[in-house]
């Protein structure tokens, strides 16, 4: 079911005059239309559907205008043109009364900077969005308190955000928008400002919290393998428009353009793609019982030892549940590996 559609939404910063129209109608790019007008196209004609507790990643590059795009969902940025349907509404047509109760009830957001209020306690600030909404104290800090717990930092609610490390205070930002308990999260570039292995974790940590939560979650990012290891599908940006939209699996193997093959062309998809992206359904008459198992969402580089051993499937699983069977010929189709690393394993 679709919690989120973006209808042939366009947001020019600067005057929408009729010279800007014709030229968005010609294609003109967005560089000749802010040499030709002063304005600039962050987003143009942009159409997405994005599913109920599906983890939804918009990537590009700095100026591509995925961070625009985010904000034109809960119209922190008003679109120019097109329309926003969040559940059924279209965000577009509320009132700004209608629109801050809308908000409050079904977005939460996390940044890169945390956005922490350095005088109130980590408590506090998890809290705090429930402060807004006149939730009563007790109330409040339950969630709070719960929310913590769920990222691990129960034992740090006295505590002030400068007493915390930086993968810490992402974590209260989490914790917060979390305690909220909205169906949706928004999440721009949310872990980019923290060190690679500090990053790593998060993501696992996210992925660890969703399959409990199951949220619908946009997330920004300008890097390509934490999109392809945390999205269920990937919208991957070019100067305000969409160069395509896949899954991880699609957008690695089967790159719409230059641009995007460009964007993959380096990546070790062993390390990327996960079993999950590449399995096909068990059937019935199946013994999965005889194969060894692996969980969906392992990197494909995990099956190669027991490849080693001449198995030619695996059982993947899904917290102790059989969810599919994916096939050694399978995993070096998509890896497009050579016959020599191919005879080796075998």
């Amino acid at each position: 079911m679709s919690v989120i559609e973006i209808k042939d939404v366009t947001k020019i910063f600067g005057a929408y005059t009729k010279e800007v129209e014709e030229l968005l109608h010609k294609n003109k790019t967005k560089n000749e239309i802010l040499s030709e007008t002063g304005s600039t196209v962050a987003v143009k004609s942009a159409d997405l559907t994005i599913e109920k507790s599906e983890v939804f990643v918009v990537m590009g590059l700095s100026g591509s205008g995925k961070s625009t795009l985010i904000r034109l969902i809960n119209r922190l940025i008003d679109p120019t043109t097109g329309d926003l349907m969040v559940k059924g509404k279209n965000v577009s047509k509320l009132s700004t009364s209608e629109l801050r109760e809308f908000r409050r009830e079904n977005f939460s957001m996390v940044f890169q900077s945390f956005a922490l209020f350095p005088f109130k306690t980590v408590l506090d600030n998890t809290a705090f969005g429930l402060e807004v909404r006149n939730v009563p104290k007790k109330e409040r800090m339950e969630k709070a308190e719960h929310a913590l717990k769920l990222v691990g930092l129960d034992g740090y609610k006295d505590q002030k955000p400068s007493q915390l490390s930086g993968g810490m205070q992402q974590r209260v930002g989490l914790a917060r928008a979390l305690a909220n308990d909205t169906d949706i999260l928004l999440m721009d570039e949310a872990f980019s400002a923290l060190d690679p292995l500090i990053r790593k974790e998060m993501q696992n940590e996210l992925l660890q919290l969703q399959q409990k939560m199951q949220k619908t979650i946009v997330f920004i990012t300008h890097d390509l393998d934490e999109a392809l290891s945390i999205g269920d599908r990937i919208a991957l940006m070019k100067d305000g428009e969409i160069a395509q939209v896949g899954t991880p699996e699609e957008i690695v193997t089967n790159p719409a353009n230059d641009y995007v093959k460009a964007f993959v062309k380096d990546i070790d998809r062993s390390k990327v793609l996960k079993v999950k992206h590449i399995m096909r359904p068990a059937t019935p008459q199946e013994n999965t019982d005889a194969n060894p198992a692996i969980d969906s969402e392992d990197l494909l580089y995990k099956s190669y030892e027991s490849f080693k051993n001449g198995i030619t499937e695996l059982t993947v699983k899904e917290n102790d549940e059989v969810v599919g069977i994916v096939e050694f010929n399978k995993v070096f189709e998509v890896l497009a590996v050579g016959n020599e690393v191919e005879e080796d394993v075998r």
